[in-house]
């Protein structure tokens, strides 16, 4: 019965897809999808509706959009079968060649809603679509055939927890609003100068010692010097995620269809670490966890052994507790202009460099990066770093997180590795999205929402061959100054709303009046959604 069912859905679903939106409609959906046709009518739903499945994936789907649709007052059952009007079916099959792996297609008409996609990512897909269908005082549903699928198969959102930490429910919150954007990745920044977050059973020290900081700076803090004078709030400041909360969260983001990348810094940004066990750093300390931010005087020492026994075993615990295939490994600013490396002068790693034949401290980062990937690939996962990796030759398998700009992402394609552009000019999320005098404490930048939608992350340099390297793009949202769950989201939404739609539509597709014509309706999910948008917003609107 399943597949006679299966079949009647893949011959109502055979037409071709369409590169752009093919009929102008009043739909407001974010990000925009790839082929909307509208079928000039409406859907009347009663208050409760029957949620069709026939297998295991779409049973998980179903369960979802059953909470969904409570959100929305509708009463959803789950069954096999179902003769009335007011029902959603959600089955798996093929779909055209042209619609990849999460994609879907969605119809609304007279017989009920139909879901067809070749996943459950698909399914989970089409389900937000049909949530943003529905109006928020209404159970009308528009007459619609829509087609969707995603432009890159990375899409992510970042989170800094090192400087500010936030509470399982709120990282769960964030990860909610990333699914229901069509976000598929989310790059938790775990470990910092600031503060370790994650339990790590095989050193306690990491919780005791690592997770604190006996205070943290008031105000804008200097990034360019350490001689000059900040106000402190003498007040300790840290705490960390068990292993219990961290796989709640995974679960969580799971059943989402979200995977996690965790990151866990090195050989720099370890200055909490190192004043947990000082052993592993070039001097030897005394260190303790950083109270300000910018750029500190001491990395792990890459010329001990226990240096990478200390990594190896944290990695096998991180490796254990998440299924991701991809380890963020960090990476960035073990060199700045503003302090000269420790490993220039340390015995330890003076002799590591005439052992391995190296020339100076880039090439001994690249010896380190190198080590720990040929670690990790030998348990099964590949290595992200941000493009300061490149430096002394980059790691065979890794992936390039380029954020200092494109020309980091733009080499490591040519170079035939894959690239995430994460560019800072547009999308570090603690830049100001309005003039700065209105904003929060920034640390600098300025990126309005229209500059966010703007970019495209193929850069034009690239040949057709290097731009398929180009898996995505992520929007970063660093917490120096975002002490609150409020804050992140104010610096976050609607921004976030713009690279879902840079990640997730076709180029061809996007059009900033356009987007902002939806956005308006979108604002009223956003705070159906309890998300403290910025109110800049409302200035877009009037200046359109």
């Amino acid at each position: 019965m399943r597949y006679i069912c299966l079949l009647a859905l893949l011959l109502s679903f055979s037409c071709a897809v369409r590169e752009t939106q093919s009929v102008q409609t009043p739909l407001h959906i974010i990000p925009r999808p790839v082929s909307v046709v509208g079928g000039g009518d409406n859907l009347q739903w009663d208050e409760t509706v029957a949620i069709i499945v026939n297998g295991d994936q779409e049973q998980l789907v179903a369960e979802l959009l059953q909470f969904y649709l409570k959100e929305k007052n509708i009463t959803a059952d789950i069954s096999q079968t179902s003769k009335d009007k007011d029902k959603i079916t959600l089955a798996l099959g093929d779909l055209p060649d042209s619609v990849n792996g999460e994609g879907y297609r969605l119809t609304a008409d007279d017989k009920g809603v139909r879901i067809l996609a070749s996943s459950g990512a698909g399914l989970f897909y089409g389900v937000q679509t049909l949530m943003q269908l529905i109006p928020a005082e209404s159970t009308v549903i528009p007459f619609v055939d829509i087609t969707d699928y995603p432009r890159f198969p990375y899409r992510g959102m970042h989170l800094d927890v090192g400087r500010h930490m936030f509470s399982v429910n709120f990282i769960k919150k964030y990860i909610d609003l990333l699914a229901r954007h069509k976000f598929n990745t989310f790059h938790w920044h775990l470990t910092e100068d600031q503060g370790w977050r994650i339990e790590i059973k095989k050193y306690p020290k990491l919780q005791e010692v690592a997770a604190f900081r006996k205070e943290t700076v008031v105000g804008r803090a200097s990034t360019r010097t350490r001689n000059e004078p900040h106000e402190f709030d003498g007040q300790r400041y840290g705490g960390y995620y068990t292993t219990d909360e961290i796989r709640e969260v995974i679960s969580f983001a799971s059943a989402r269809f979200v995977t996690i990348i965790p990151e866990i810094e090195l050989p720099g940004h370890a200055m909490a670490a190192l004043a947990a066990y000082p052993h592993l750093g070039c001097t030897g300390g005394p260190y303790e966890t950083a109270t300000t931010w910018g750029i500190f005087p001491d990395v792990y020492c890459a010329g001990k052994d226990e240096t990478f026994t200390f990594l190896q075993d944290v990695l096998d615990e991180v490796i254990a507790l998440f299924p991701s295939r991809y380890i963020h490994i960090g990476g960035d600013e073990v060199f700045n202009n503003y302090f000269k490396t420790s490993w220039e002068t340390c015995p330890h790693c003076k002799k590591r460099m005439a052992e391995e034949g190296l020339q100076d401290p880039h090439e001994l980062q690249s010896y380190f990066i190198r080590r720990v990937e040929k670690y990790l690939n030998s348990k099964g996962k590949q290595i992200i770093g941000w493009d300061e990796i490149l430096e002394g030759g980059l790691a065979p398998n890794a992936t390039v997180m380029s954020w200092r700009g494109e020309a980091g992402g733009i080499a490591a394609a040519r170079q035939q590795h894959d690239v995430i552009m994460t560019p800072e000019d547009w999308f570090y999320l603690d830049h100001a999205q309005d003039t700065v005098g209105e904003e929060p404490v920034i640390k600098r930048g300025y990126t309005p929402l229209k500059e966010v939608y703007a970019y495209d992350p193929v850069p034009a340099e690239l040949t057709g061959g290097e731009a398929r390297h180009i898996l995505g793009a992520q929007g970063n949202v660093w917490t120096e100054y975002m002490k609150s769950p409020d804050q992140v989201e104010y610096m976050t939404y609607p921004r976030a709303c713009a690279i879902a739609e840079v990640v997730w539509s076709p180029k061809a597709a996007r059009d900033y009046n356009n987007f902002l014509q939806r956005m308006q309706t979108h604002v009223g999910r956003l705070k159906g959604w309890n998300v403290n948008y910025s109110k800049h917003l409302e200035k877009e609107f009037a200046g359109r």
